[in-house]
């Protein structure tokens, strides 16, 4: 047994898996006479993550996180598990995980070197237009871009995950899928939470007579924590995937009942519009912060440019010195986050339709300049902050996962219907759940540019276009090597949960689970600076007399990352959403 002095300083470790959790956190004694004082092993942190020599498997579901580790354990890869592990999501975890919604892929191929960002996000179908979505003054029409049959775009998760397969999988691709097939086939069974979650979910579920079927007992009478959901439709739809890949999807007999489906209801995809889907493969955006690379998302991801902005502009000061959580820390992280907010709104949009300014935004030049705006003991009015100029610095409810491989390879994944429950339809004989990200497009903003005759903002409507994200999965390299895997859901707060998970881990040292467990705070461009409940009242006061206006009402994302130090997989699961586990294989 190792045993600690508290007197003594902790040490890094380098050590086999069976006592690696104690040895890692514990500080060792430095003579044998030292260790016999003590009677009792302690740790130095309340948080520990799991330990794993043979990789590691964390998301928001443990159902789901146990068929990707037992996927690593079959001999498949860092990309089999997270194919798996999807498909498993879109059973369990039905008000995120998805077949019917979009999402981010970042994998690393330890054998190449190579980083890689498959960019599956669903694009408005050829129909839309800017007259559905809002009126005769501009302003959005109801509920009709977040809810029922115009609120999804073209999903593109099966053909993302497929093309994942195809490029850098290892085992059949029907093995990864069959494990999602037998959950939908043969039954779930609700924790309280899932089964309080179709509870709250139940108005927007009822916009398709499907999701009604699907999701609750005859005369709309729920299902109960410790009962048995099975999901029959879904599972057929899993059959026909697992049988003939994606062309099952886009072009097969589910192509054909979602067109149906659509066109019964007054939606506005179409099977031409299946058929033409395509993810894309794109390079990451790389920066660096305290010298380690970052790889985070490209546009159309809002998220990697604006977190890399907000690093640009922590780096110009000692954090460190501040330390971990004080009201020093939070006010530059809060005032840093307002301005990169303000730049996402401004410039961000789909590459594929719209010229951006990367290099401005992720330029330590430009970094430094904006961080020459903060006073470092005073808010300072959003107005004031407003948005920069990257053009300058130029050269002429949603999950997330992560996955290690033994091998080194590495996944970093995000995918979303949206609002929670999504648009709240379900295809007809399909059992899956669309998502509403026609919600997500600048409608309003675009009425306006269109009225006066100006340019449309970057994140526009336009047929075949992809909605700008936050999502935004990232990997944080130190040696060559990826070192901290780390994603989350969140909508809005998506960046900013991202951007404390790297400081906690980078400037303050903190383990994975500490650095995940550590409470949050959400600053956009507005004035408003919000905490999580039960946040330090002491803090809390020292931040109002910054000036800072604060908020707190629930809960900020659900970050599930992983580790690797000293040839240990550590898998820090986010206990924000109840079921999330980090698994090893």
């Amino acid at each position: 047994m190792v045993l600690r002095d508290p007197t003594l300083k902790p040490f890094r470790l380098l050590t086999t898996a069976a006592s690696a959790l104690a040895l890692l956190l514990t500080p060792i004694a430095a003579t044998p006479a030292l260790a016999q004082k003590k009677q009792l092993l302690e740790y130095p942190s309340i948080h520990s993550p799991v330990v794993s020599e043979r990789g590691m498997v964390v998301s928001q579901n443990a159902i789901a996180t146990k068929v990707g580790a037992d996927i690593l354990r079959q001999g498949g890869n860092a990309v089999d598990a997270a194919v798996a592990t999807a498909f498993a999501l879109a059973v369990t975890l039905p008000r995120a995980g998805n077949i019917g919604g979009d999402g981010f892929m970042m994998v690393h191929i330890a054998k190449t070197g190579e980083t890689i960002f498959i960019d599956y996000r669903g694009v408005a179908p050829r129909a839309a237009r800017l007259e559905t979505f809002v009126d005769a003054r501009g302003k959005e029409i109801d509920d009709v871009a977040s809810r029922g049959y115009r609120a999804p775009t073209v999903p593109g998760t099966v053909a993302g995950l497929f093309l994942a397969h195809q490029k850098y999988g290892k085992l059949p691709w029907k093995a990864l899928v069959e494990p999602a097939f037998k959950l939908a086939h043969d039954g779930v069974v609700l924790s309280p939470d899932e089964a309080f979650v179709f509870s709250w979910g139940k108005q927007r579920l009822s916009e398709s007579e499907a999701g009604k079927t699907a999701f609750y007992k005859a005369g709309g009478e729920l299902y109960r924590a410790g009962e048995t959901l099975k999901q029959p439709d879904l599972a057929w739809s899993l059959r026909q995937i697992a049988d003939k890949g994606a062309d099952a999807f886009y072009r097969g007999e589910i192509a054909q009942r979602f067109a149906a489906d659509m066109k019964a209801h007054g939606g506005l995809i179409t099977a031409e519009d299946l058929a033409a889907y395509r993810p894309a493969i794109r390079q990451p955006l790389t920066g660096t912060y305290r010298g380690l690379t970052v790889m985070t998302s490209p546009p159309a991801s809002a998220g990697g440019a604006t977190l890399l902005e907000m690093l640009n502009i922590l780096e110009t000061f000692d954090l460190k010195a501040s330390g971990p959580g004080s009201a020093k820390t939070l006010h530059l992280e809060a005032e840093a986050m307002k301005m990169a907010y303000a730049d996402r709104y401004k410039y961000l949009g789909d590459t594929d339709f719209v010229k951006v300014p990367l290099q401005g935004f992720t330029s330590k030049a430009y970094g430094a300049a904006r961080a020459k705006l903060i006073d470092p003991d005073k808010a300072t009015p959003a107005k004031d902050l407003g948005a920069g100029d990257p053009w300058a610095f130029e050269s002429h409810n949603t999950t997330h996962f992560s996955v290690a491989d033994a091998e080194g390879n590495a996944v970093s994944n995000t995918f979303t219907l949206g609002a929670d429950f999504g648009s709240g339809v379900m295809v007809a004989g399909a059992g899956f759940v669309l998502n509403n990200q026609m919600n997500n497009y600048a409608h309003e903003a675009a009425w306006r540019a269109q009225r006066d005759g100006k340019p449309a903002p970057p994140n526009a409507l336009a047929p075949g276009k992809r909605v700008l994200s936050t999502m935004m999965p990232t990997m944080i390299f130190k040696d060559g090597k990826p070192w901290l895997i780390t994603g989350t859901p969140g909508g809005s707060t998506i960046i900013d949960t991202v951007l404390q998970v790297i400081v906690n881990a980078v400037d303050f040292k903190l383990n994975v689970a500490e650095a995940t467990h550590q409470p949050r705070i959400f600053q956009d461009a507005s004035d408003t600076l919000r905490v999580e409940p039960n946040f330090n009242p002491d803090t809390v006061a020292l931040l109002k007399a910054m000036g800072h206006p604060i908020t707190s009402d629930e809960t900020m994302g659900s970050a599930q990352s992983i580790m690797i130090d000293n040839g240990l997989y550590l898998g820090g699961a986010d206990p924000r959403r109840p079921g999330a586990e980090a698994i090893a294989p």
